[in-house]
């Protein structure tokens, strides 16, 4: 839909004679889009950490239980023993760190789902079609549901002109640029 001639990002703030209805839902509509393909660029990351560490623990699980039952009753436990369970232990905490995850992927979808529901209302009503102030409105219900800084710069990028998937790109390597680190919101 963007051509070179045609402006890109949101006019509901400087309406003039291109302002349309149907370019702001297409925005809209791929805003919503990219919160989908973050959401799910970020599970796959988290699905493979899941699927390592269930493995690795499966086997330092074996490893432990093999230990205990070849050991002498003795006061200490091996050396070997400790590293085991420590590796458990950090095994451990990276699947807890991943669980995380969804409940953020949960959250996310959630909000898309409600964006998209304020979306067909407004496109459903004649009396607020039309009127770029509902889609101002609408807009500023979307981006105060983000939880995060990094969605509510997304949002704001794309809103004012930068094309999806550069916004999205930025995104995706801001969350690969926080590493393992799990915003609780």
């Amino acid at each position: 839909m963007n051509t070179a001639d045609t402006p890109s990002g949101t006019l509901v703030h400087a309406p003039d004679l291109s302002w349309s209805q149907v370019r702001e839902t297409v925005l809209l509509l791929q805003l919503a889009m990219g919160q989908i393909e973050a959401a799910l660029t970020e599970s796959h990351s988290s699905v493979a950490v899941l699927t390592e560490s269930f493995t690795a623990m499966a086997g330092y699980i074996g490893a432990l239980n093999d230990a205990l039952a070849d050991a002498a009753p003795v006061e200490q436990p091996p050396d070997d023993l400790k590293n085991t369970a420590a590796q458990l232990t950090g095994m451990v905490n990276q699947a807890i760190v991943a669980f995380q995850f969804y409940d953020k992927l949960t959250q996310r979808i959630g909000h898309v789902s409600e964006s998209l529901d304020g979306l067909s209302a407004l496109v459903g009503d004649q009396r607020r079609l039309f009127n770029p102030q509902e889609w101002a409105s609408l807009q500023q219900a979307i981006r105060s549901k983000y939880t995060t800084a990094e969605e509510r710069e997304m949002f704001d990028a794309v809103i004012n002109g930068m094309p999806v998937q550069q916004a999205l790109q930025h995104f995706v390597s801001e969350m690969k640029n926080k590493g393992d680190d799990i915003e609780f919101f």
